[in-house]
């Protein structure tokens, strides 16, 4: 590697014509305020640390995807590819934040929402401009009361969406204009327009700090050669993936999925691997109907386990190979993601309750080497397989299989489904829980289990997928469901039984048995609307004798009232133990 050092003004003039952004590349974090902090230490001198380039020659480029820097930044925006034929490219390696700031500092704008405006309303956003206050002294010493920047900036720079009014204070100059003035006769022109048009009651010191503070933007921008940078010449694209990985490892973290993100992007032949996966993953999470939380790891982690490699999500079972592979078939793990989700989001289970996404890779493994079946139900298989999934998935996530050091269990259940699909098409709900319970893993809720289940309380993740088990056999399709309070919470009031004159310790066993599993009940959207609408013994009393028996309600009238609270969760765990019990073939004691 060459080291090698720049003006910002001849870097800035060759961005997005001869420097270019690598796809390996994740987009623009920083912050308005980084960026002033940026500037600000420019102006002070301080070092704003080494760059670090990559040179490519004509065969390396045919095989690389290049993109833009952004020079007008919104949230929301990405980067633009480009073709880098007809002209010579750099990639930076590592530099990407700053010398994008440079850019929007220099020759673009930053785009913030104003505050309490919707996200997706184009008036919404208020494109700024960095100006700076040539009247503003930066002598920290003599810092304003206003100056409370966490970054400790002293020069007056800004953002603005217009240059704002000039004043005896203040005389704003947009930062970028120093690009128009490279030459030592062109910026003493500019001096003196600027020290004409400042106002009259400018004394003649604020007009020379005026004049040293353009000097020196002047300088920082056309004089010192403050970008320095290494040039790496190797063409070899591994080589270069592993300086990247290295030199991100610090300032703004990367996560474990931006890593394999760049090394995935930098092998993928047909398109862009991150805008790829990062659509597929907004696409599930918001354009389901369901309040999905995917991630890129799943996704990632999912592509090993569906083309059979090392389940074990790092960079290096990430080969040349598995790409290929994942490429080769992303088409069909898509569908099995999204056929999953749409499975899960059917039975109500979506990102306010799944608690491990881990536990979802089995069942997207299964889907995957079925294909043709989207588990909605449309056939007697479709309708079986995928309430065995459900229940299977159900008592995973009870007993938490998938928390914790998980490979093992992935491998154990990818392994058992694989055997299984060389003699039968049915999901091995079965086969599933014995081979984790022969590795010494519970996979199954058990007699040992049960009391756990019904300590759980309202407004926890896992109450729905406990309540969701001992509705086994429900039909889950075209319905909104809802974890409700059997005897409503409105007639556990804790002034409304003080009102009907019980003593406190009977109060507070009261309190204590609402929020518990026993008085939670699973209602569709309109059932929970009618019960709302009635006095709870005008509800209870209109139900049929089947609604009892689904919901486990004991028979039994004179509990329904607030009072009798804890005697009715009694009674009704004892019908929910007897339930568990049904369900795992076997009787009560």
């Amino acid at each position: 590697m060459s080291y090698s050092s720049r003006t910002i003004g001849a870097v800035i003039d060759d961005v997005n014509r001869s420097y270019f952004l690598p796809a390996i590349q994740r987009p623009f974090v920083w912050s308005s305020s980084q960026v002033v902090a940026l500037f600000d230490s420019l102006l002070k001198g301080y070092p704003i640390s080494s760059f670090m380039f990559w040179a490519v020659d004509e065969n390396t480029k045919a095989e690389l995807r290049c993109y833009k820097f952004i020079e007008q930044f919104r949230p929301d925006e990405m980067n633009e590819p480009t073709s880098a034929e007809g002209r010579q490219v750099t990639l930076v390696l590592d530099g990407q934040q700053r010398l994008t700031s440079l850019l929007i500092g220099l020759r673009g704008a930053f785009s913030e929402k104003v505050k309490g405006a919707r996200y997706g309303n184009a008036a919404a956003w208020s494109s700024k401009t960095l100006f700076l206050d040539l009247l503003k002294d930066p002598d920290p010493r003599v810092a304003d009361e206003d100056d409370t920047s966490e970054f400790g900036i002293t020069y007056g720079l800004a953002f603005h969406e217009r240059r704002p009014a000039d004043s005896h204070r203040h005389h704003w100059f947009k930062v970028g204009s120093m690009l128009d003035y490279a030459t030592g006769d062109r910026l003493e022109a500019l001096i003196t327009k600027v020290r004409s048009e400042l106002h009259p009651g400018v004394s003649d010191w604020e007009r020379s700090l005026a004049e040293d503070t353009l000097r020196r933007l002047h300088q920082v921008i056309w004089q010192d050669e403050g970008i320095n940078f290494f040039t790496e010449t190797n063409q070899s694209v591994d080589r270069v993936l592993d300086i990247f990985v290295r030199a991100n490892d610090g300032g703004t973290k990367l996560s474990k999925a931006d890593l394999l993100m760049s090394m995935i992007t930098s092998k993928w032949s047909n398109s862009s691997a991150r805008e790829e996966i990062n659509g597929f993953v907004a696409y599930i999470n918001k354009g389901l109907g369901a309040p999905n939380r995917l991630t890129r790891d799943l996704v990632l982690k999912a592509s090993l386990v569906v083309c059979d490699y090392d389940v074990v999500y790092n960079v290096r079972n990430f080969t040349t190979e598995a790409i290929a592979e994942i490429e080769r078939n992303w088409d069909r793990i898509k569908q099995a993601i999204e056929n999953t989700f749409r499975l899960l989001n059917r039975h109500g289970l979506t990102g306010d309750n799944l608690g491990s996404l881990n536990a979802v890779l089995p069942l997207i493994y299964y889907i995957y080497k079925t294909p043709g079946f989207d588990f909605r139900g449309s056939t007697e298989f479709e309708r079986v397989n995928a309430a065995e999934m459900h229940y299977w998935l159900l008592n995973s996530l009870l007993v938490s299989t998938f928390v914790g050091a998980s490979d093992q269990a992935i491998q154990t259940a990818r392994t058992t489904i694989r055997e299984h699909l060389q003699v039968a098409r049915d999901f091995p709900k079965q086969k599933l829980f014995d081979a984790m319970a022969k590795g010494g893993r519970l996979s199954e809720v058990d007699e040992r289990t049960i009391e756990e289940l019904l300590e759980m309380q309202y407004g926890k993740s896992r109450t729905f997928v406990a309540l969701s088990l001992l509705y086994h056999g429900v039909d889950w399709s075209g319905s909104t469901w809802h974890v409700d309070h059997i005897i409503p919470q409105v007639d556990a009031n804790k002034n409304i039984l003080r009102g009907r004159n019980l003593p406190e310790h009977q109060i507070q066993d009261i309190l204590s048995s609402a929020n518990r599993l026993g008085n939670l009940q699973l209602l569709r959207s309109d059932e929970n609307i009618e019960k709302g609408a009635l006095p709870f013994r005008s509800w209870i009393t209109g139900r049929r004798r089947d609604f009892h028996d689904q919901h486990m309600i004991p028979n039994r009238l004179d509990l329904c009232d607030a009072i009798s609270l804890p005697e009715f969760v009694r009674e009704r765990e004892k019908l929910m133990r007897a339930r568990i019990l049904e369900l795992l073939g076997k009787k009560p004691a």
